[in-house]
């Protein structure tokens, strides 16, 4: 092991010696004594180069790891943020504000959206106007021609939807009200209730509880002159908002095509206890049998649709309706097959409508002549077919125009002199919405009212309608 030692040792103490001779001897030669100066001086020059370099790399890491002082002065003094970043902050400060002040909060905490519209009208009536705004039945004596301006017709709603779930299912729901009850007097406007609902959804399945249209007829004509009560009422659109339950099943073939099934219990009521059903153009004949409130009824309606593209759609559901009326000790039969349909093959078009045919169905919104008494036992239902159709052309996002046509034809001879064989609707409307929620109506049309043996009534109804949406 020592010898090892001695063996490394004796090179690198030979050569430490040599180098050291070898300055001795360059000390002494004026040329290799300055080259030697040189490179020390390169040397001192490379270690303050180093050191700086070290100094450098400390200052960059702490950059990192702190923000510029810039930056902290502008955080700390909004004066010395940018201008357009305070501006935005500005907005959102005041946008905060303004919701915390016009927020609608429930007593159980629970998030409500208020929605409606509040809805001008200024409307023209003919002479044949049976004395109302909107006139969905010609009067069979004439009186003067009408005019004015309302704001009846105008809705406020509120609409729920819950954060939790009940078995599983979303509850959501609605309520609105309308001012269309009392008299034309301005200051006789009366809050009416038009439809509520508490709806349990389901991926597939809903059940729903409340007050709304019949689920045998779900649509209605695209208007802002006849929102009072819904378009073409007594002209073969089934409208009347009544309490219900239903339930409904959705089955799909695939995203674009599928079946839904409804199916329920809905209450339905006479619309008077007159023995002619409540028929206020022909006088009750005397010794009418009183008149009950109708059973509940049954109804249902199973819709197929289809889908194709972004907007092109196609919906048709067939439906029926059956209850019956008690009138005095007997029983008259309400039933109904219905048929309505949604057909939109491209953006700028689409066709919709109702047909419907059966007996005693003014408890569902038809005309108040269900069924007439001729003396027991001859209680006889009023049989009716009827429906509507609309064309409605959206040229822009922003206009459209409507073209809507209906009409309830009641069988002749299940009728007494003076009673109505045909009434129907037609009209037509230009819409152009002038800003996002704000939209302009103008409206035109006529009603024409057949009375047996009594001819045929005709009145005219032009409408402007100005609709501010919230």
């Amino acid at each position: 092991m020592t010898c090892l030692r001695r063996s490394r040792f004796f090179p690198i103490g030979g050569i430490a010696l040599w180098l050291g001779g070898f300055a001795l001897h360059a000390q002494s030669t004026p040329e290799l004594r300055e080259i030697l100066d040189r490179l020390t001086k390169l040397e001192d020059a490379n270690r303050a180069l180093t050191s700086e370099v070290h100094s450098l790399r400390q200052e960059l890491a702490a950059a990192k790891s702190s923000p510029p002082v810039d930056a902290v002065a502008q955080a700390q003094d909004p004066q010395a943020q940018d201008p357009q970043a305070q501006d935005q902050m500005s907005v959102v400060k005041a946008r905060v504000d303004e919701l915390a002040q016009s927020k609608v909060e429930s007593s159980q905490k629970l998030p409500i959206r208020v929605t409606g519209m509040a809805l001008f009208n200024a409307y023209v009536n003919g002479r044949f106007n049976s004395g109302s705004q909107n006139t969905a039945i010609a009067s069979l004596t004439p009186g003067d021609a009408t005019g004015g301006g309302s704001l009846s017709q105008s809705i406020v709603g509120l609409a729920y939807d819950s954060p939790t779930s009940v078995l599983g299912a979303k509850v959501s729901g609605s309520l609105n009200l309308d001012f269309f009850g009392g008299s034309a007097n301005s200051l006789n406007h009366l809050v009416r209730l038009r439809t509520a609902t508490i709806s349990l959804d389901w991926k597939n399945t809903s059940i729903l509880v409340g007050q709304d249209k019949p689920i045998v007829s779900p649509r209605d004509p695209t208007s802002l002159a006849q929102v009072g009560v819904s378009p073409l009422t007594g002209a073969g659109n089934l409208w009347l908002w009544q309490p219900q339950i239903r339930v409904e099943q959705r089955f799909h073939f695939g995203d674009t095509s599928g079946i839904r099934l409804q199916a329920g219990v809905v209450q339905t009521r006479q619309l008077g206890s007159e023995a002619d059903g409540y028929n206020s153009y022909v006088p009750p004949p005397s010794g009418s049998p009183p008149v009950e409130h109708s059973e509940p009824g049954a109804e249902g309606r199973a819709e197929l649709w289809h889908q194709w593209g972004d907007t092109a759609r196609f919906e048709i559901a067939p439906g029926f309706h059956y209850n019956s009326s008690s009138v005095g000790p007997y029983s008259v039969p309400s039933q109904l097959f219905s048929l309505d349909w949604l057909i939109r093959p491209m953006n700028h078009l689409e066709l919709s409508g109702f047909f419907y045919q059966g007996q005693n169905i003014a408890d569902l919104g038809a005309l108040p002549q269900g069924w007439l008494f001729h003396g027991y036992p001859n209680v006889r239902p009023v049989h009716s077919t009827g429906g509507w159709a609309q064309l409605r052309i959206p040229i822009t996002d922003r206009l459209a125009f409507d073209f809507y046509t209906g009409r309830q034809d009641d069988r002749n001879s299940d009728l007494s002199r003076g009673y109505i064989g045909l009434n129907a609707g037609y009209f037509a409307n230009v819409m152009y919405r002038i800003a996002p929620n704000v939209m302009i109506s103008v409206e035109g049309g006529q009603v024409r009212t057949l009375y047996l043996n009594n001819g045929t009534r005709l009145n005219n109804h032009y409408d402007l309608a100005l609709a501010y949406m919230f």
